[in-house]
């Protein structure tokens, strides 16, 4: 205070001695935010040429279309999902890593996203969502779970020559067999070198009384008669085959190195031989996080991996300028660690939060290159957000600029209430 009434009683002191250190600011700040914001709300009234004047036809046209509509919807799930999860995940990071040593250094790393450009994230992000494992390595690490418990098959897409039925349970013999028989099952469609390495040589089955004997093989027939044992070619082995009598299967049993199965004491009766699917499966490729139905949440997921190194390091300074006495003092009352975190340490940080919370929400309503990157361009309209549809609308295929203001115009109007809070919360801080 006293600073203030010596600067007011100063002599020669005005307020218009900082005009002209204050007018280039102004200037640039007229030319950058001011013109454009007036201009876009003039232009929102016209419609594409820009020469006949439309009202408000455009805002209702922007109500009605579907796009903007699915824009809306989008833009709702950022707001609620998005600043909430990276403002929760910042707090419990800064309050886990606030007493340990490298704590520095991993806010460091978590920060680091924050320094490439959304563009650049969403390139990278593209690339580890996609859908090969070879590629994504989201499919990968997925890939490679799952095959721990669930072994892909042996033989992706390998088929029986002729003579069998493809059904729901797999490749069914057109006639049957019976106790006595014995049955060749030549296999195409898989690369001979690409068989397992304890592979034998086939040779043909002879099936004595009371069994029904069989060899499967992979019929390369190069050189050789196709359905036919040639020297050169080598059984499948570990391929499941049953033997299945009126839709039941009543005997089981899996192939040799050399391709031969046996099925002992099946009894009078006739049966048909099957090849399970199981045997044939292609092999797990993971999930299309790309398509239509976990774009969304991709790119949320990308965009909260970028922020939480902002919410840490602002939720970090305002830890440290929390009274260490009433949290000492609560822990010496009896308060365990949840109960100081949750009634002292959230509700002194409750400011914190708040300014970081609407910090982020400013930031989703404007969300729009990792939109744009992520998603292809078959599911860009399921995952479109406002900003992405005023750009399309305005350089886009519509290249109408009128719809693309009124687009603009309501944007501004969603982002404005958060940074006017903002801006009121500053002031009365400084206050």
């Amino acid at each position: 205070m006293r600073l203030k009434t010596n600067v007011d009683a100063a002599p020669g002191r005005s307020p218009r001695q900082a005009i002209p250190f204050l007018l280039p600011a102004l200037v640039v700040l007229a030319a950058l935010v001011l013109y454009p914001l007036v201009f876009s709300l003039i232009r929102s009234f016209f419609d594409a040429s820009g020469e006949k004047f439309v009202g408000v036809d455009n805002y209702v046209d922007t109500f009605t279309d579907p796009r903007t509509l699915i824009a809306f919807r989008n833009n709702v799930i950022w707001v609620v999902v998005a600043p909430a999860a990276v403002t929760g995940i910042g707090l419990v990071l800064a309050v886990l890593t606030e007493r340990i040593r490298w704590a520095t250094a991993f806010r460091v790393v978590l920060f680091m996203p924050m320094a490439i450009s959304l563009f650049a994230s969403g390139i990278i992000f593209r690339l580890v969502y996609a859908e090969s494992p070879d590629q994504g390595i989201v499919n990968a690490v997925v890939v490679g779970v799952h095959d721990i418990f669930a072994p892909s098959s042996k033989y992706p897409g390998v088929r029986p020559r002729d003579g069998y039925a493809l059904t729901d349970a797999g490749y069914t013999a057109i006639r049957p067999s019976q106790a006595g028989d014995t049955i060749s099952l030549p296999l195409i469609g898989y690369s001979p070198q690409q068989l397992p390495s304890e592979a034998l040589p086939a040779s043909p089955a002879t099936a004595d009384t009371g069994e029904l004997r069989g060899l499967v093989w992979l019929d390369v027939s190069v050189g050789g008669a196709a359905g036919r044992v040639d020297p050169t070619e080598r059984g499948t082995p570990g391929v499941v085959v049953e033997a299945v009598r009126d839709g039941q299967v009543v005997a089981r049993t899996t192939t040799g190195d050399d391709g031969r199965f046996t099925f002992p004491d099946l009894g009078a009766g006739e049966v048909s031989v099957r090849l399970p699917a199981e045997n044939f499966a292609p092999p797990f490729r993971g999930h299309t996080w790309l398509g239509q139905a976990l774009i969304t949440p991709v790119i949320i997921s990308s965009w909260i991996w970028i922020m939480t190194g902002f919410a840490i390091t602002f939720i970090a300074a305002g830890l440290s300028a929390i009274p260490r006495d009433a949290l000492e003092a609560a822990r010496v009352d009896g308060a365990t660690e949840w109960q100081v975190f949750r009634r002292v340490t959230v509700p002194l940080l409750s400011p914190v939060l708040l300014v970081v919370f609407v910090t982020l929400v400013i930031n989703v309503l404007k969300i729009f290159e990792l939109v744009f990157v992520i998603a292809p361009g078959s599911v860009q309209a399921e995952a479109n957000v406002l900003a992405l549809q005023m750009w399309q609308v305005s350089f886009g295929t519509g290249g109408d600029q009128g719809a693309g203001s009124a687009l603009a115009m309501i944007l501004f109007l969603l982002v404005a209430p958060a940074m006017l809070f903002n801006i009121r919360r500053f002031r009365r801080e400084r206050s």
